[in-house]
C-alpha cells in the first residue's frame, strides 16, 4: 500500500473476490442487489456456469444508462455458448419482497447495507435471508476500525453512508442472521492493513454466508403468495446452442464450410488428372488452427463423383473436429441435415450432395474471413464512476 491507495484498487478486489466465489461454487442463478451502473453484472456475465443473471437497484436512471452495456455482440452470435444466458434488471427496493429473487444460488451486497437506516437494516435482512433465501450471500461493507489508516479522511468514506460498523458490529450483526434464519458466516476481507496494524482488520470487511443443511425451504410449497414488488426494466437472453434454431444454424453453416473445403480440394486435385481422385483430408488445414483438420475416423467414408455431383459422406463431414462438437453422433447430424433446405442429401440420406459445377452458396474466402468478426468487435466501455475512498477523497482535495 502506498500514499494510502490499493493496487489494483478496492472496488475491484471486491469484485475479484465475488469472481472467484463464482469460479469455487459454480452459481447458475445469480443476483446483485444495489448493482447501480451493472459493472458486476458485466463482468460476471462471462462466467458461463450462470445461466439467470439479475440486478437489482432503486435508481431506474442508473439502471436505464447502463443496461445496455449487457446485451449481446456480435461475436456472441457468430459463436453462441453452449448454455442460456438471461440477463433482467429490476427497479425496486431491498426491504420488498419479490418473487423472481427467490431461491437463488447466490446474491451479492457489494457495498450496500451502509447505504440503508440503520432501523431498517432488520427489515433488509429478514427479505434478503428470510424471504429471497438465496443459498449463498456475499455481503461486503467498510470496515470502520481501517479509517483511521486512510489519509485526509474525516467523517464516513463517502456522504450517503448512512453508518459504518467496526468488525464487532458487523460481526454481531451477521451471527444474529445466522441463528434468525439458518446460516453459517465467515468472515474475511480485502485491502489489507499494514504489518503494523494489522489489528484493524481489512479496509473493506466481507461476510460470506451459507445456507445451512435442513433449512431449505421448499420452493413451491410455501402458502405465501407471489409478490411482484419489482419493476422489469431490462431482459436480455444471449444466443444459445440450447435454441435449436441456432443450433441447427450453426451446425448447417459449419456443415457448408467444411462441405466446400473437400470439394475444393477435390476440384483442385482434378485439374491434372481425368477423373476425381479419392483425396485423404488428414494434413490440409484451412481454417488457421493448429488443430487437425479431420478426426480419424477411418478411410471408407471418402467423397466420390457421381455424374455432375459430389457426395460427401456425413461420417466425413462428421469427423472434422467443430461439427462433431457441435454433434457427437451421425443420427442427430443427419436429423439436422434433413430439417433445412440449405443443403441437399442422397436418397439415403446418408451424404451431402454438391454439384461439381457450381459453388453451392459457399464462398470460401468469404467463411475464411468469419473468424476475424470477434476481434473485430469492441464492447463499449465507460468511465462509470466506481465508490471507492480513495477517489473520493481525490475529489474532496481539488474541491478545498
Amino acid at each position: 500500500m502506498e500514499s494510502g491507495k490499493f493496487c489494483p484498487p478496492l472496488y475491484l478486489q471486491r469484485y475479484q473476490f465475488v469472481i472467484d466465489f463464482v469460479n469455487k461454487y459454480n452459481p447458475k442463478k445469480l443476483a446483485d442487489l444495489g448493482c447501480a451502473d451493472c459493472s458486476l453484472l458485466r463482468k460476471l456475465k462471462f462466467h458461463r456456469c450462470i445461466e439467470l443473471l439479475a440486478g437489482v437497484d432503486i435508481d431506474s436512471v442508473a439502471l436505464r444508462e447502463k443496461m445496455y452495456t449487457l446485451a449481446p455482440l456480435s461475436c456472441d452470435y457468430l459463436q453462441p455458448s453452449d448454455r442460456p444466458l438471461t440477463i433482467k434488471l429490476y427497479e425496486g427496493s431491498v426491504f420488498e419482497k419479490e418473487s423472481h429473487i427467490k431461491g437463488f444460488d447466490l446474491v451479492t451486497c457489494i457495498e450496500l447495507i451502509e447505504h440503508l437506516q440503520l432501523p431498517e437494516i432488520g427489515k433488509f435482512s429478514e427479505v434478503l435471508f428470510g424471504y429471497m433465501s438465496p443459498a449463498a450471500v456475499i455481503v461486503s461493507t467498510p470496515n470502520a476500525e481501517f479509517n483511521a489508516l486512510l489519509p485526509g479522511l474525516t467523517g464516513f468514506r463517502h456522504q450517503d453512508h448512512k453508518f459504518e460498523w467496526t468488525q464487532a458490529e458487523f460481526q454481531k450483526w451477521a451471527l444474529d442472521v445466522c441463528r434468525s434464519h439458518g446460516y453459517a458466516v465467515e468472515f474475511t476481507g480485502v485491502g489489507e492493513a499494514p504489518s503494523s496494524t494489522e489489528n484493524r482488520g481489512f479496509c473493506t470487511q466481507i461476510a460470506v454466508f451459507h445456507k445451512t443443511f435442513g433449512s431449505d425451504k421448499q420452493l413451491g410449497t410455501d402458502p405465501e403468495e407471489e409478490l411482484h414488488a419489482y419493476k422489469l426494466v431490462y431482459d436480455v437472453e444471449y444466443p444459445s446452442l440450447c435454441d435449436h434454431k441456432i443450433f441447427r444454424n450453426i451446425l448447417v453453416n459449419e456443415v457448408i464450410y467444411c462441405a466446400g473445403t473437400i470439394k475444393t480440394r477435390l476440384l483442385e486435385s482434378s485439374e491434372d488428372k481425368e477423373t476425381l481422385p479419392h483425396v485423404c483430408l488428414a494434413s490440409i488445414n484451412t481454417s488457421g488452427s493448429k488443430e487437425p483438420l479431420l478426426m480419424d475416423m477411418g478411410t471408407d467414408n471418402e467423397p466420390y463423383l457421381e455424374g455432375n455431383a459430389i457426395y460427401i459422406p456425413l461420417a466425413k463431414l462428421l469427423s472434422f473436429p467443430k461439427v462433431h462438437r457441435l454433434c457427437k453422433s451421425l443420427l442427430r447430424l443427419k436429423e439436422v441435415l434433413l430439417e433445412t433446405s440449405q443443403v441437399t442429401l442422397s436418397s439415403d440420406a446418408e451424404s451431402l450432395q454438391l454439384l461439381a459445377d457450381s459453388v453451392d452458396g459457399c464462398d470460401l474466402e468469404d467463411w475464411e474471413g468469419c473468424g476475424d468478426a470477434e476481434n473485430n468487435e469492441t464492447s463499449g466501455s465507460s468511465a462509470a464512476y466506481e465508490e471507492d475512498w480513495d477517489e473520493e477523497l481525490l475529489r474532496q482535495s481539488f474541491q478545498s
